[in-house]
């Protein structure tokens, strides 16, 4: 199976490829460039190639950079990936969450009864759904808080913008800028999708001082480095199902 990992940033995309780079001393293919200047690096595991893409910050320009690459490739499996903001206690800086449902969180209208999402609006869709057997296993190896995930396009910065969105998704583990947008482009080139963030600050106050992105970046390499015979043994099974049908 082929995968795609989409990150925001290099640094992300960097973490990753440290996770599924087994061998340090020889680490495989130099990046590519894509149209659009998206870069895509290629590893090679076995049962399974990850191509890493760089595809930019927030959800238009990530479903953006996911939909080039899934247009120019074959691929089994799309993965968003990065680091974010953690709902405490529940998921605490430098753990890992994989989402079992990635939402549009502020996608919608703003009313006097409060906010309403897009689906509700009857506009499309404010959800998707990960393969339940996937994420579940995902987080089983990783040690990961397996709950939603939050897509948002204004990070939250205040107590009272943590509170609100808490109240709106009282099981949510974390929050990101880039999931549903990697998940919309998965979607409409029918693959399925997981996310996968490790906790960088709480969701909340802003406090730069607070935040330990060396932490999350270093949670997230090791989270693929026992993603990667998870995935491949997934894809395996997949393919192992498709041809009994």
């Amino acid at each position: 199976m082929r995968a795609l990992v989409v990150t925001a940033v290099g640094a992300e995309s960097d973490s990753v490829l440290t996770g599924l780079t087994p061998h340090p001393d020889s680490p495989g293919p130099e990046p590519r460039t894509l149209p659009g200047a998206y870069l895509i690096t290629r590893r090679d595991l076995p049962g399974i190639a990850f191509d890493v893409l760089v595809g930019g910050v927030g959800p238009a320009a990530a479903a953006a950079g996911t939909a080039t690459a899934l247009a120019l490739a074959e691929y089994g499996l799309v993965v968003s990936a990065g680091i974010g903001g953690g709902f405490a206690p529940a998921a605490p800086v430098g753990s890992l969450v994989v989402a079992d449902a990635i939402v549009a969180a502020d996608l919608g209208a703003q009313t006097p009864d409060g906010f309403v999402d897009v689906a509700s609006l009857g506009f499309g869709r404010s959800v998707h759904l990960p393969p339940a057997e996937l994420a579940a296993r995902a987080a089983e190896a990783t040690g990961a808080l397996l709950a939603p995930v939050l897509t948002v396009s204004t990070v939250t910065g205040t107590a009272d913008g943590a509170a609100a969105l808490a109240a709106r998704h009282p099981m949510a583990g974390a929050e990101a800028m880039e999931g549903f947008g990697v998940a919309e482009a998965a979607s409409a080139h029918g693959l399925p999708v997981l996310e996968v963030r490790a906790v960088s600050n709480a969701v909340g106050p802003r406090d730069r001082a607070a935040w330990r992105i060396g932490d999350a970046l270093a949670a997230l390499a090791e989270g693929f480095r026992v993603l990667g015979p998870v995935l491949a043994n997934w894809g395996e099974r997949l393919e192992q199902h498709r041809g009994r049908s």
